[in-house]
């Protein structure tokens, strides 16, 4: 994904503001940040069809669409975002360079959605892919950690710095993938959908589902977190939201063929494009929206991204604060999720 954010004037339209006479939360409006991407579907869905905003009353959201976690962190930190949509590794990274002071995720969105997806002609079987050009979205990103952890563990090097070694890591734009591999510069790529399923709609095949990889198939791609200071300040305003973005994971599960094309209406009104069946199909039934944050694998990512020289070892302890997450889920007859002893004191 490339830098950038950007707030759609219709959004708020499509936030389904309430009418006058709607309970009054302690903050007038409340800044949403999410991508544009399947793997952030809670979001998409729960705004396009009004989920979230019907549990905040008279509080309005202000969506603002990212195309990469580091912009929608320094959105966070700079004060002009008050809760986000984004993947572990931005989080921890937001998290560390803070100290601990900045954020605290809140809940879990989404697992699973990314492949491994190769040119079938180059690429056969896994070693194969020794000598080729392999595609992440960027440097450090979620996925450029796991794929340089798989690596290591065929034991074969590569510098994590330039991607150079046994294996050529080119960190690409998720929107210029593609065509990169059309114009073979990339022999593949271990990308989130929807961009490992529009590969494979252009004549790449899945060599390996990332999900395969993980105890359960279970794996953090998308957090919910929150500026702590609008936490502390706003802990209705931001139970409100969690009310709704557990409603609208029960309501994506329950209905997934109504709320793919819901997330199909949202994207197209975000970008201007819908995604062809032949994406959106297969793209969808790989990812799984789920309140648990998976706190355990976040963990393991973190200590991948220290294994790869990346970074330091990071103090991850008070990451989470799940109580407002575990008291909507109560409340909802749901079990509670654990934050894996990294939660606030």
């Amino acid at each position: 994904c490339g830098y950038g954010s950007e707030a759609k004037k219709d959004d708020a339209k499509k936030a389904n503001v309430a009418a006058d006479g709607a309970k009054k939360l302690s903050a007038p409006e409340v800044r949403i940040g999410y991508f544009p991407n399947l793997t952030h579907a809670t979001a998409l869905v729960g705004i396009q069809e009004g989920l979230i905003a019907k549990e905040l009353g008279a509080t309005a959201i202000k969506p603002q669409t990212f195309n990469a976690g580091p912009s929608e962190i320094e959105a966070l930190n700079g004060g002009s975002l008050d809760i986000g949509f984004i993947g572990p590794s931005p989080a921890i990274n937001g998290y560390v360079k803070s100290k601990g002071s900045n954020l605290r995720i809140i809940s879990g969105a989404a697992s699973g959605g990314v492949k491994l997806v190769v040119n079938p002609e180059k690429i056969k079987t896994p070693d194969d892919l020794k000598g080729k050009k392999i595609a992440t979205p960027q440097k450090g990103n979620t996925q450029d950690v796991a794929f340089l952890n798989w690596i290591a563990e065929k034991g074969w090097t590569v510098d994590p710095e330039s991607g150079k070694g046994d294996v050529s890591v080119v960190r690409t734009d998720n929107k210029v993938t593609p065509d990169a591999f059309k114009q073979g510069s990339i022999d593949g790529a271990w990308v989130p959908e929807p961009t490992a399923s529009k590969l494979v709609s252009e004549g790449a095949s899945v060599l390996l589902d990332e999900t395969d990889l993980w105890p359960g198939k279970k794996f953090v791609i998308t957090n919910v977190i929150v500026s702590q200071k609008f936490l502390k300040e706003h802990p209705d305003v931001v139970e409100a939201v969690l009310a709704g973005t557990v409603k609208t994971n029960a309501w994506i599960n329950a209905n997934p063929d109504q709320a793919k094309a819901s997330a199909n209406a949202a994207l197209k009104a975000l970008s201007g494009k819908e995604l062809e069946p032949a994406v959106i199909d297969p793209a969808w039934k790989s990812i799984l929206v789920t309140d648990d944050p998976l706190a355990a694998t976040l963990k393991t990512e973190s200590d991948w991204a220290v294994k790869a020289k990346l970074i330091e070892q990071p103090d991850l302890a008070g990451i989470y604060d799940l109580a407002p997450l575990n008291k909507v889920l109560k409340a909802a007859g749901k079990p509670e999720v654990t934050d894996n002893g990294l939660g606030a004191k």
